[in-house]
């Protein structure tokens, strides 16, 4: 009972750091007691390692319910989004680019407007217009998924200027990158 109370005690506190709170410190008492801290001020804890893993986990498990009601509205795959999301964010509904894209899905101000987005760091709006946006790239480039995808990162017109995933390193490797994950995230759906 202590492990398991212990247990969802860390998925709380999980839940409620930012990414840049990623790094957890564990140690155990002499009483056999366990105790977590971001912010360690005893040199008997120690780094958990993993940790940010077990955050982004946490996190995606959060947002499933957003990611799979997106995914039916918008006739997609919840694994591309979440692919998406990974790669776009880390799952930290906060991240802010240095170009200005916000949340999630990374909305820039112009997209999250058009896509009607009040909120770009409110999780499920977010979600919502991200996946429209992406719904909406996939039927301009005919249900491909790598030109819709390097079109969410670079913009729909230079994907159609090149007619393919354009000669950029950033947006070749976001794409791979993406694909990839959307893979993975299949696969362990089986």
């Amino acid at each position: 009972m202590r492990l398991t109370l212990s247990f969802i005690l860390v998925i709380a506190l999980l839940l409620s750091l930012s990414a840049a709170q990623a790094v957890m410190y564990s140690y155990v008492d002499e009483y056999g007691r366990l105790h977590f801290t971001n912010v360690p001020a005893d040199p008997r804890f120690k780094e958990i390692p993993g940790f940010d893993q077990i955050r982004e986990l946490a996190e995606h498990v959060r947002y499933s319910s957003f990611i799979n009601s997106a995914a039916k509205r918008y006739n997609l795959a919840p694994e591309l989004i979440q692919a998406v999301i990974k790669i776009e964010s880390g799952f930290n509904p906060f991240a802010i680019s240095e170009k200005g894209a916000m949340g999630l899905m990374q909305l820039m101000p112009d997209t999250a407007d058009d896509m009607r987005v009040g909120d770009p760091f409110d999780p499920e709006e977010n979600i919502l217009g991200g996946t429209r946006y992406l719904s909406l790239l996939l039927k301009r480039f005919n249900q491909d998924k790598r030109l819709a995808v390097a079109a969410y990162n670079v913009g729909p017109t230079t994907v159609a200027k090149h007619d393919a995933v354009p000669p950029i390193p950033q947006t070749r490797q976001f794409v791979d990158r993406v694909m990839r994950f959307y893979r993975e995230f299949e696969e362990k759906g089986d």
